[in-house]
C-alpha cells in the first residue's frame, strides 16, 4: 500500500464500524474477499498484485466495487489505515489499510452479532483459516513469480540491499517474500554495549515497560495475559518469571522484510511450542478491539531465550495472521543481538518479545510515541514507531 503523509490527510481516519458497510450483505463481502484471494493469481490479476489483496482500502478496483459499491462512498468519506512515526523525526505518516484486512474485520465485527461471531460462529474464522491457506499455495506456486516485478514496484522495495537482487533467481513469490538481506544491511546500534537490546524486526512498533500500561493503551482484548500468549500455565515457573514484564510489539506490513532478528545476545532454551488458533489480522484497529484479543487467539509459536547478562528467560513469540502461510525458526543455540532467528511466509505478522520485570528500560522515544505523548502522536494517541532490525530498543536499567 502507498503511504500519504500527514500533509495529505483531509478526511478523518475510519474507526472500523459495521455500519459503515451495512448496506452489504456478509455473503457478499465474503465472495469478495474470496475473489481478493483469487485475484493473487497471475493469471486473474495479470501480474498487478494490487487487483487483489495488495489494493488498499483507497483501490478504485473495477471488479470490486461491482461487488461491494459502498466501498467507494467509504474511501470517499475516510481514509483507511493507521498513523505510524518516524524515529528520530516529529514527522508521521499515513499507512493505507489493505482492502483485505478492512473486509476481514468487516466479517469479525459485523452488526449486533458482533458478539456472536467473536466468540460462537466458526464460519467465519473458518472462512479466514482457508483463505490464509489458499493464499499460502498461491504463492507457492511457480506462476506466482509473475507477481514480484509488481510487488517490487508497488512497495519500491529495495533491491540492492538483498542478499539476491535479480528478482528472476527467485522459484515462487513466497521465496521473494521471505528474502534475505546481504551482509551488514542492518547493523546493531550500539552493539558493542552489553547492556543493550536491538529491534527484532523491519516493523512498526510499540513498546510497554509492563503488561498494565500495554493493556491501558494497546492491547484492549480482556483476554490478554503473559500465561495466555506464552500458552503456558500460570504456575510454569518461566511464566512466573515473564508475567507482569515488559512488551515490545513488532508489526510487520506486507512490505516489510519478514525475516526476524534477536533482541538479545543469549542462549536458546529448548525448542519452540507451536500454539495453534486462528487468522485473524493483527492491524491496530483490530488490536485495538476490546472484544477481541488477537494475540492470544492466532496460530503462534514461542520461542525462550535466556539473557546473557541477567540470566533471564526472554520469549519471542512469532504471531500468524491473516492470509499467512507459516512461521518457520532458523536459530542457532547461541545468538547474538541481530542475528536472524527466523521468518513469516506471505502476509502482515507480529512479533513479541516479552521481558522479565527490570530487565529492559525501553527508550524513551519509543515508549513515548506508544503512550500518545511523543511529538508525532496527536495529543495522548498512541502511535507505533517505524523501526528496522538492529535499531536501539533500550538498556538494562541502571541499579
Amino acid at each position: 500500500m502507498a503511504s500519504i503523509s500527514e500533509v495529505d490527510i483531509t478526511k478523518p481516519v475510519e474507526e472500523i464500524h459495521p455500519r459503515n458497510l451495512q448496506e452489504t450483505h456478509k455473503d457478499v463481502i465474503v465472495h469478495a474477499f474470496k475473489q481478493l484471494v483469487d485475484h493473487s493469481r497471475p493469471s486473474k490479476g495479470n501480474g498487478d498484485i494490487t487487483q487483489g489483496i495488495h489494493g488498499s482500502a483507497h483501490s478504485r478496483l473495477p471488479w470490486l466495487h461491482e461487488l461491494v459499491p459502498q466501498l467507494e462512498s467509504l474511501a470517499d468519506k475516510y481514509h483507511v489505515g493507521n498513523f505510524v512515526a518516524i524515529r528520530g523525526t516529529t514527522q508521521r505518516f499515513f499507512e493505507s489499510m489493505p482492502i483485505y484486512a478492512r473486509l476481514g474485520m468487516h466479517l469479525l465485527f459485523h452488526g449486533h452479532e458482533q458478539a456472536k461471531l467473536l466468540e460462537g460462529n466458526r464460519h467465519v474464522e473458518d472462512l479466514l483459516k482457508e483463505q490464509s491457506i489458499r493464499e499460502g499455495k498461491i504463492f507457492d506456486s511457480p506462476e506466482s513469480v509473475k507477481n514480484i516485478p509488481s510487488f517490487v514496484k508497488t512497495y519500491n522495495i529495495q533491491l540492492d540491499e538483498l542478499h539476491e537482487p535479480d528478482i528472476h533467481k527467485y522459484n515462487t513469490f513466497n521465496e521473494f517474500f521471505y528474502r534475505r538481506l546481504k551482509h551488514g544491511a542492518r547493523p546493531v546500534e550500539n552493539g558493542d554495549d552489553s547492556r543493550g537490546f536491538c529491534s527484532a524486526a523491519d516493523s512498526r512498533l510499540v513498546v510497554y515497560q509492563t503488561v498494565d500500561l500495554g493493556e491501558k493503551f494497546w492491547i484492549k482484548g480482556d483476554e490478554f495475559s503473559v500465561p495466555s500468549l506464552l500458552g503456558l500455565d500460570p504456575t510454569d515457573p518461566h511464566c512466573q518469571t515473564l508475567n507482569g514484564g515488559s512488551l515490545a510489539i513488532f508489526r510487520l506490513a506486507p512490505a516489510d522484510y519478514h525475516r526476524f532478528h534477536s533482541p538479545i545476545d543469549g542462549t536458546v532454551i529448548g525448542e519452540p511450542r507451536d500454539i495453534p488458533g486462528q487468522y485473524y489480522t493483527v492491524n491496530p484497529q483490530a488490536v485495538n478491539q476490546p472484544n477481541l484479543d488477537v494475540f492470544t487467539r492466532n496460530k503462534r509459536s514461542v520461542l525462550l531465550l535466556e539473557h546473557e547478562v541477567s540470566k533471564q528467560p526472554v520469549a519471542v513469540v512469532a504471531i500468524g495472521a491473516l492470509l499467512v502461510g507459516s512461521i518457520v525458526w532458523t536459530y542457532d543455540k547461541q545468538v547474538k543481538r541481530g542475528d536472524e532467528i527466523g521468518y513469516f511466509a506471505y502476509g502482515g505478522s507480529t512479533l513479541v518479545a516479552v521481558f522479565p520485570p527490570g530487565v529492559i528500560k525501553f527508550d524513551d522515544d519509543l515508549v513515548k510515541n506508544s503512550i500518545g505523548e511523543g511529538p508525532a502522536a496527536a495529543g495522548k494517541e498512541a502511535i507505533e514507531t517505524l523501526m528496522k532490525v538492529g535499531y536501539s530498543l533500550g538498556k538494562i536499567p541502571d541499579a
